[in-house]
């Protein structure tokens, strides 16, 4: 059951343009540790061999995605049975613009309200990015990371799926609005 949650959201997440060919990565809380698609696999494609079991402590962990501090992380500090990590397109380009990502649709300003952008120095699986996304996390169940791609977290890879793809649609939407408008400058 649990290899074919990872299958259907991952063939999610690739169909719905969130993520390219091998790029995001997903995780679910198990009793001792968490499953992690492994590193360079092709999410929307995942076969039994691309999830690796790590410990709560790392054990385990050679084969698993970059991010792996990050997820880990996430979980000894959030209350949350999985984390999505994707690269929405329109969502990493509003990324690198604006500090928080204030959706105009109605369905995003009632479901996200404000999504706040992490900048750090490092962005890709970095311990910084380890330390600080959690925080962000308790305030919102989904954060950007600038210029490289978003943390969702939820009580399963659904979930944290609607979320990444709640994320992009709004963001979406304000891009047009934006380009509409002729400027970069805040929508209101």
């Amino acid at each position: 059951m649990m290899i074919e949650e990872f299958k259907k959201y991952g063939r999610l997440l690739f169909e719905s343009g969130v993520i390219s060919s091998h790029g995001g990565n997903m995780s679910i809380k198990l009793k001792e540790g968490i499953a992690i698609t492994r590193r360079n696999s092709m999410l929307g494609n995942l076969t039994d061999g691309d999830i690796v079991i790590v410990e709560a402590d790392g054990t385990g962990s050679e084969a698993a995605s970059r991010e792996l501090p990050v997820h880990l992380s996430i979980y000894n500090k959030i209350d949350c049975g999985a984390v999505v990590h994707a690269h929405p397109p329109y969502a990493v380009a509003l990324s690198l613009i604006m500090d928080r990502i204030v959706p105009v649709d109605a369905e995003g300003s009632y479901y996200l309200k404000e999504v706040p952008v992490l900048s750090v120095e490092n962005s890709i699986g970095s311990e910084e990015v380890a330390e600080k996304i959690p925080k962000l996390l308790k305030q919102c169940p989904i954060v950007m990371v600038k210029g490289h791609g978003s943390f969702a977290v939820g009580r399963d890879l659904e979930e944290g799926f609607r979320l990444t793809s709640s994320l992009e649609f709004s963001s979406r939407i304000l891009w047009l609005c934006r380009n509409f408008r002729g400027d970069i400058g805040d929508f209101e």
